[in-house]
């Protein structure tokens, strides 16, 4: 049978996207991905020093625009809105990559309601409210929406529950984002990207230890060592992963230029097997499986 000729993908060429969360990390490499294919880039950064390096470090092309923007500030998330309008007018916006993030990493018991709500803050609830106030010029071009989660939220592995619950919640308002934008013309996806060897690692190191400052030490002593061990590890699969920024910027790239993109998007060897184990295994087996990681 012969096979279907693919439909060439959207150009770039002319169209704006805003990704947040760029200042580092995934979203840096994104985001000059996105520019040097051909998009304008509005890089949503929280300090003025991180814009003005991005932008040189595209080498002075024009298509990078640092943004402020704080996704967890309600003021910050509408001047950034006004921004981007006063910027594109009626040509509207393209695309809108909703990358930002931070990750909480302890064991359950001894996770503050405060961290548990800059946690939710950050992933959810500062990612819906930015997609709420950048729909208006989504709906111009009939664009869409890349929501970032990771493979955590398919599974929700021992001491990073407060994250995996975020990108549990992530996965549900992009379902339904879909499902409600579709008769507008906006096209909504998500990309989970596996580990990936970014500066987040150490960031989660330090939140790993904070969090555990002020536990009660008959807690403390509980979990010291299996989450000594946990981080650890988690890191070490991080910096041994073939998986590369630069793999998890081109599938955005792909999600944003597909004629027909698709509801979701696997970086990484990791994030495709931990999809799979979540579809086949009975949690009792997948108890199991992750078992060790407490022990």
């Amino acid at each position: 049978m012969p096979s279907v000729p693919q439909r060439p993908a959207l150009s770039p060429r002319g169209r704006s996207v805003l990704v947040t969360g760029a200042s580092s990390g995934l979203g840096r490499v994104c985001a000059l991905q996105l520019a040097d294919a051909g998009f304008r880039v509005f890089a949503g950064v929280r300090r003025e020093a991180d814009g003005a390096a991005l932008a040189e470090a595209d080498g002075g092309s024009g298509r990078i625009v640092p943004v402020a923007v704080d996704v967890t500030d309600e003021k910050s998330v509408a001047a950034a809105a006004e921004r981007v309008t006063a910027e594109v007018g009626e040509a509207g916006l393209w695309g809108l990559v909703n990358n930002a993030g931070m990750c909480v990493s302890a064991p359950l018991e001894c996770v503050s309601p405060d961290r548990l709500r800059a946690q939710l803050d950050t992933n959810v609830v500062g990612q819906l409210a930015v997609t709420q106030a950048f729909l208006p010029l989504l709906r111009r071009t009939r664009g869409r929406v890349v929501n970032v989660t990771s493979g955590l939220g398919s599974v929700a592995i021992p001491f990073l529950g407060a994250y995996a619950a975020a990108q549990f919640a992530k996965e549900a308002l992009t379902d339904v984002l879909r499902r409600e934008l579709a008769p507008q013309g906006v096209d909504v996806a998500l990309v989970q990207p596996g580990a990936i060897m970014t500066p987040i690692w150490g960031k989660v190191s330090d939140v790993a230890r904070a969090s555990m400052d002020g536990v009660p030490e008959a807690v403390a002593e509980l979990y010291r060592v299996p989450f000594g061990r946990f981080l650890h590890q988690n890191e070490k699969q991080a910096r041994e992963s073939t998986t590369r920024p630069e793999d998890f910027a081109r599938t955005v790239r792909v999600a944003l230029t597909a004629r027909r993109p698709r509801t979701r998007y696997r970086v990484g060897p990791d994030a495709r097997r931990v999809s799979v184990l979540a579809r086949v295994l009975p949690d009792a087996a997948l108890d199991r499986y992750l078992r060790p990681i407490t022990e």
